[in-house]
């Protein structure tokens, strides 16, 4: 017989579209277009509109595709898979690399309205908090421009570990930086296939819907899990 499913006693969070996001687009081709000379192009009427579905269109071309495989394995690899995108987008095609600056740039995400309320509750329950994340640079970065980063107890993202998740190595190290046993933590993401691979290796998982939110994410759920 298993044994009783212990307390909760350390909670794990993606990163991405679960306790931040990056700003709206049109935010960041602003700042693209003023890094670069392009900013006019953006006051023309229904161009915000045009370059988004460019956008979307030109992420379902196959050699898009193919460059997404992998793409949170190395820095390397991301920016060669935001490159092989942009440069089929006419208003980013030659400004590839100042579009990367400012995808990456410290104030290009914000949190949750939810997130820091959330994050210091757990905290002052006297739970262990962790992010594991595909991500492809240091996100701590953005961690520490919104003062968030003292309230996370460690990190552990794919390009510095070289695997993505549902990859379960990647769960079980968050759960060894804690001091944590993976059957008293629980996993909160958005994606039911990459978060939910925590699952295997025994952690509980909280699966928030996948859609775009520009208020609160929904985390304060979370609260009542670990109750």
């Amino acid at each position: 017989m298993a044994a009783p499913v212990p307390a909760v006693e350390a909670v794990l969070f993606d990163f991405s579209n679960t306790i931040f996001q990056m700003i709206d687009l049109e935010t960041w081709l602003r700042r693209v277009g003023a890094a670069t000379g392009r900013l006019a192009v953006l006051d023309e009427p229904g161009v915000v509109a045009e370059i988004s579905d460019q956008l979307r269109t030109a992420f379902r071309l196959p050699s898009v595709v193919a460059l997404q495989e992998g793409r949170d394995l190395s820095s390397d690899r991301h920016r060669g898979a935001m490159r092989g995108w942009w440069e089929q987008v006419e208003f980013l095609r030659g400004a590839e690399e100042q579009a990367y600056r400012e995808l990456t740039a410290p104030d290009a995400w914000l949190p949750y309205a939810d997130t820091e309320a959330v994050l210091r509750a757990l905290r002052a329950r006297g739970l262990r908090i962790g992010i594991v994340s595909d991500f492809a640079w240091d996100l701590r970065t953005h961690l520490a421009r919104h003062r968030l980063d003292a309230l996370i107890d460690t990190c552990v993202i794919s390009y510095e570990q070289g695997r993505e998740k549902p990859d379960p190595e990647l769960f079980l190290k968050a759960c060894a930086d804690l001091g944590a046993d993976p059957r008293a933590t629980l996993m909160v993401g958005d994606n039911p296939v990459r978060d939910g691979g925590a699952t295997a290796c025994g952690l509980r998982t909280y699966i928030l819907p996948a859609e775009h939110r520009t208020g609160e994410r929904g985390l304060a759920d979370v609260l009542r899990l670990v109750a």
